[in-house]
């Protein structure tokens, strides 16, 4: 079998599997016909309390760990004390903000004397540490530990971005993934149902603009974005892109030309993306530009923005009972999509149909993207054998169902949903804080992005932190800020690409492109 039959089989799997799970949280969304009441637990879910079973003993083992500072050192903090007296072992934690954890680890790495045992990282980098040799192979320690329970985890996060050539490399903590939130009592009252393309985001941004949105006498804004550099702006751009650049299904990609390798940039598709990522920039707030992610979540939960394109983590940061002012009055839809996409042979923008646009819904095409995919755990290749197992150890027990399915629910960790069980078991969303209503509608909301077939897969190729990160996050930034026109963005951004694709070598970058999006060479 080819490799585009394995992924289109395996895309298959993963569909089927979802279309199940959204039919559950569709039912759930309809008043009266909830599978589970507010307060009940199926018998396949897991309990939500910490294992207390006897584990295996780590006396005198050390493991050194590097993370993300701000968010994932937040769930690794919540578990380090227990696994520490379960086991014996000791865990000294580093953490690192988003935009420079990429470039410590690789030096830690790459060093003759590496620090790092254990990683929190993007499962989009697994491909640079893989070349060089820096992972651990994972597979026969995941097959036989049965308190991972790894069919758990839904198949987009276990069959796809933990894995590599068909062997596993890393456990999944958390499942990203971009939607849009909104205010749902600001539409109801205004009588506005939730954006479905990014015109209706638009027009909805503009009408709330300027008005006080939490009862404050102060101004708020129509739509909140954190486009501050270094961290996550290049995807939300890229969020827009999407739904004008892929139209025909995962396997088309939205980053490079299949055959050529020539970035998707200098088209009018990519323009107009530019244009609609600018003009939300009226509706929101002053200095938009450098608005961190924090800042940006501290607005949206305090009631200042009535829109915001976001991951998973804003449905559990709502319920903060000490710092949310926006508790059960909270939406979530897929994102947004565009009547239009771009046609390929031709250059030019074309109308959706049903051959131009097979995947969409009431003629619009949404593409929702995976956006990171989600953060994963993984094991230095080089740490000795007894911390590798410690290592993996405290990985399998971050991830397990006991202690996951409750850091998911806690907007501080930065851990999504990423497990079946998670999805089963209402009790512990209503737990955290959320009505049975505002849960349903999360997780619904997740199902339809999870299940779509033109589901936006992140660049998963050699030196991907370069292409988004270094070149396309700072082109972004200056074109925001005025330093650089549309006109020259498109230019700057297609320049820089084809001089890393040409440096690394075209021929293996196409091959690890196509390969990613499940095509044979």
């Amino acid at each position: 079998m080819s490799n585009w039959q394995n992924f289109r089989s395996l895309l298959q799997r993963v569909r089927y599997y979802l279309i199940f799970l959204a039919a559950i949280w569709l039912s759930l969304g309809i008043p009266g016909c909830s599978f589970l009441s507010p307060n009940s637990q199926t018998a396949s879910s897991p309990q939500t309390t910490e294992i207390k079973t006897t584990a295996q003993r780590f006396d005198g083992v050390t493991i050194n760990v590097i993370t993300q500072k701000g968010v994932l050192d937040v769930a690794l903090n919540r578990h380090i004390g227990n696994f520490e007296s379960l086991t014996g072992a000791k865990i000294n934690m580093v953490a690192f903000p988003f935009g420079d954890l990429y470039q410590k680890l690789q030096e830690d790495w790459s060093s003759r004397t590496p620090k790092y045992d254990m990683a929190v990282i993007l499962s989009k980098w697994l491909i640079d540490f893989i070349d060089t040799h820096n992972l651990e192979d994972l597979t026969n320690r995941v097959q036989s530990d049965s308190a991972l329970q790894w069919q758990d985890i839904a198949p987009i996060f276990r069959d796809v971005s933990a894995k590599y050539k068909d062997r596993i490399y890393t456990i999944p903590l958390d499942g990203d993934f971009h939607m849009v939130y909104y205010r749902s009592d600001l539409l109801k009252n205004a009588g506005l149902t939730p954006p479905t393309t990014w015109d209706d985001y638009l027009a909805i941004a503009k009408q709330f603009q300027g008005k006080d949105l939490n009862n404050d006498g102060v101004p708020d804004y129509g739509s909140c974005m954190a486009k501050g550099p270094r961290f996550g702006a290049y995807l939300l751009f890229s969020s827009i892109a999407s739904s004008l650049l892929q139209s025909q299904g995962t396997a088309q990609g939205v980053f490079f030309d299949l055959e050529t390798m020539k970035p998707l940039v200098q088209n009018p598709a990519f323009a107009k993306a530019l244009d609609i990522y600018k003009k939300t920039m009226e509706y929101g707030p002053p200095k938009e530009a450098n608005l961190g992610i924090f800042e940006e979540r501290q607005m949206f939960i305090s009631g200042r923005c009535a829109l915001t394109l976001e991951w998973g983590d804003i449905g559990t940061l709502a319920i903060d009972p000490v710092k949310s002012k926006v508790i059960d009055k909270v939406g979530a839809v897929v994102t947004p999509g565009s009547t239009e996409v771009l046609d390929r042979q031709t250059g030019k923008l074309v109308a959706c149909d049903k051959f131009t646009c097979p995947y969409s819904l009431a003629g619009v095409n949404h593409a929702p993207s995976t956006a990171f995919v989600g953060w994963s755990g993984v094991v230095h290749a080089q740490a000795a054998p007894r911390v590798k197992d410690a290592s993996y150890s405290f990985i399998s027990y971050m991830s397990q169902p006991a202690q996951a399915n409750v850091d998911v629910t806690i907007g501080a960790t930065g851990a999504n949903p990423y497990r079946s069980s998670q999805f089963q078991n209402t009790d512990v969303w209503v737990k955290a804080g959320m009505s049975p209503d505002a849960a349903n509608n999360y997780l619904s909301a997740i199902g339809v992005s999870l299940n779509s077939p033109n589901m936006v897969l992140d660049l998963r190729i050699p030196h991907n932190q370069q292409y988004q990160l270094e070149v396309l996050d700072g082109v972004l930034t200056n074109f925001l800020t005025g330093k650089l026109t549309k006109e020259q963005a498109m230019q700057q951004i297609e320049q820089r690409w084809e001089q890393i694709t040409n440096k690394v070598g075209r021929k293996s970058q196409r091959a690890a492109y196509r390969a990613s999006l499940g095509l044979t060479q």
